[in-house]
This record gives structure tokens, C-alpha cells and sequence, in this order.
């Protein structure tokens, strides 16, 4: 690595670090985990009630979410889930289309705010633009869960299909059946670049955006894994918090989530202002 390399890498890294600070990202990431939290049950709610006309099953949802959450906080989220859909009916798909819909906006407009402030920008749009556009995008994000879910099912439709015609060896299965991996990082990146170009109040394009969305798409699925592995194999929280241990593993892996994605959008902003200043 050449010197001026590094000295831009170092550069950068002290822009991203006053940037957090000057820029509040923990207190704006706490605020979106409190948001996600409220959202996410409902979201889900709605989701396996979807799901039950589409040619998969519930627990399919459920290993999307338990290849990452820790533990404890997969347990209270099945737990929770079970008890709600227990009772199972169409007007459950209503309350979770609303209540869905109305906390997932609250989210998107904290994501929003968070974007605005790293663009330097402010909120002018009007409010029934603002609120549709956080509509719009839940029902995007539901919609690409919904494709990964259904990439498994035909998936291993189509690869027993190219088994028993090309006489393929049995390598060849398992080795497609871990492209889920692939596919599941695919179907994340797409969904935060239409969030980091969507969301903020200012026109970019594509290019903008994908620095911040591959960020977030590995710097989420590492830190996730890394916190469900310490939270599985050494933080007892359960001892510290007692029956709210796997809330409180909940809204931390929640607000680490929120910290990546609006670090993605700081880095979106660091680098458009770059390209924009060097054009001066």
C-alpha cells in the first residue's frame, strides 16, 4: 500500500469519526432501534400471515432471522410470534398491514433524519410525500423478503432439476445449496442502496450510494454474527436482567444495527462530497 493510500484511508477514517460524533450517529441509532423494535413484530406478524398463501412455510421466515439474531432474542421472538398467531385470522393480516405501516414509517423517517443531517440538507417535503415514500419502501423491503424466501423453495427445485438431467455429482448440490449465502447478501445490498437512495432529501444517483449499501451489507452481517456468537457462548444477560435478558439482547443487536446503517449514510455523504468538491 502506497503512502498517499494510506494517508487518504487515515484521512478518511478521522472525516467518519467526527462525523459520528458531530452528527450524534449513537443517539440516532438508539432512536431507530426504539422504532425497529416496534415495527418489528408487526412486520413479522404480517409477514407469516402473507406467507400462508405463497407456496412456503412460517419457520422459512424464522431461519432468515436465526442465521443472524443471538440466541436469547430468537427465543422471546419465536415466543412472542407463537403466542400472537395462535390465533390465527384474516383480520390479523389488517393490524399487521397498519400497525406494519405505521411503525415502519416512524423508522424510515428516523433514517431519514439521520441521511438529511449527513447531506447537510433539510426536510421539505411534504408530509404525505415523506409518510408515502416510508410506505413504499416497507412494502419494497416486504416484498424482496418475500423473494428471498421463495429463491430457496425454487432453488432446490431447480437444482434437483440440473442434478437428475446433467447426472451432476452430489458435490454439486451442496455447493448450490450454500449460494443462499450469496443470494441472501445480494437481496440485503439491494435493499439498503434503494434505502440510501431513496431516503434522503437529495437527488443522487446509483453510483452515490453503493460505497454505503456494501458497507452495510458486511459491516451488518459481521457484526451480527459476532454478536450472536458472544451473546451464545459468553454474555449471560439473562443473570444480569432476569426474564428481560432477551429484550435487552434484542434492542442492543437492534441499535448495532442501526449504528452500520446510518454509518453506511455518513459514508454515502463523505464520498459525494468528495466527487462534488474535486469538480470545483
Amino acid at each position: 500500500m502506497t503512502e498517499s493510500r494510506k494517508s487518504n484511508i487515515i484521512s478518511f477514517l478521522k472525516e467518519l469519526t467526527v462525523r459520528i460524533h458531530n452528527d450524534e450517529l449513537p443517539s440516532l441509532s438508539a432512536e431507530l432501534a426504539y422504532y425497529l423494535l416496534l415495527s418489528l413484530f408487526p412486520f413479522l406478524i404480517f409477514l407469516i400471515t402473507l406467507i400462508g398463501f405463497l407456496p412456503i412455510q412460517a419457520p422459512d421466515l424464522l431461519d432468515l432471522v436465526e442465521d443472524i439474531a443471538p440466541e436469547q432474542a430468537m427465543y422471546m421472538i419465536e415466543s412472542n410470534l407463537e403466542n400472537v398467531i395462535g390465533t390465527h385470522n384474516e383480520k390479523l393480516l389488517s393490524f399487521g398491514i397498519i400497525a406494519t405501516m405505521w411503525s415502519a414509517s416512524n423508522g424510515i423517517n428516523a433514517i431519514v433524519r439521520a441521511f438529511n443531517r449527513a447531506y447537510r440538507v433539510e426536510e421539505n417535503r411534504p408530509f404525505l410525500v415523506e409518510r408515502g415514500m416510508a410506505v413504499l419502501l416497507t412494502f419494497a423491503m416486504i416484498f424482496v423478503i418475500i423473494v428471498a424466501l421463495l429463491l430457496p423453495v425454487f432453488g432446490h427445485m431447480i437444482g434437483l432439476y440440473l442434478f437428475s438431467t446433467f447426472g451432476l455429482s452430489e458435490k454439486f448440490l451442496s455447493l448450490w445449496a450454500a449460494s443462499r449465502w450469496i443470494i441472501s447478501g445480494l437481496i440485503l445490498f439491494i435493499v439498503f442502496v434503494g434505502l440510501y437512495y431513496f431516503a434522503p432529501n437529495k437527488k443522487l444517483l446509483l453510483s452515490n450510494v453503493i460505497k454505503g449499501a456494501a458497507f452495510a451489507t458486511v459491516g451488518w452481517t459481521l457484526v451480527s454474527s459476532v454478536f450472536s456468537y458472544y451473546v451464545n457462548n459468553f454474555g449471560n444477560y439473562s443473570a444480569t436482567y432476569g426474564s428481560l435478558g432477551g429484550i435487552i439482547v434484542l434492542l442492543i443487536w437492534l441499535y448495532l444495527s442501526g449504528m452500520i446503517i446510518v454509518i453506511g449514510g455518513e459514508i454515502n455523504a463523505i464520498f459525494y462530497e468528495k466527487r462534488n468538491n474535486s469538480r470545483v
